[in-house]
């Protein structure tokens, strides 16, 4: 039996989100230092929220490289 679109699972909801809720504005305002203990939390100025791309593949050209780093530094301690 097929699961209808409506339902969601847990997964899908924790995707990024564009817009973020006011406490959480109020965070990334913080943060930036741009908000004032004194300022009320009605018509925030806009945050800026992206997405941060975390892992990914490496190029295989890459991973030699470190190794011979490594190796190198290694040597040099000796």
């Amino acid at each position: 039996m097929s699961l209808d679109k409506s339902l969601k699972t847990s997964a899908s909801l924790s995707r990024h989100r564009n817009v973020l809720r006011r406490n959480e504005r109020i965070e990334v305002l913080k943060e930036e230092d741009r908000w004032d203990e004194t300022q009320k939390p009605v018509g925030l100025p806009k945050v800026a929220h992206r997405k941060v791309v975390v892992g990914g593949k490496e190029k295989k050209g890459a991973k030699k490289e470190e190794d011979e780093a490594t190796a190198a530094t290694k040597e040099v301690k000796k």
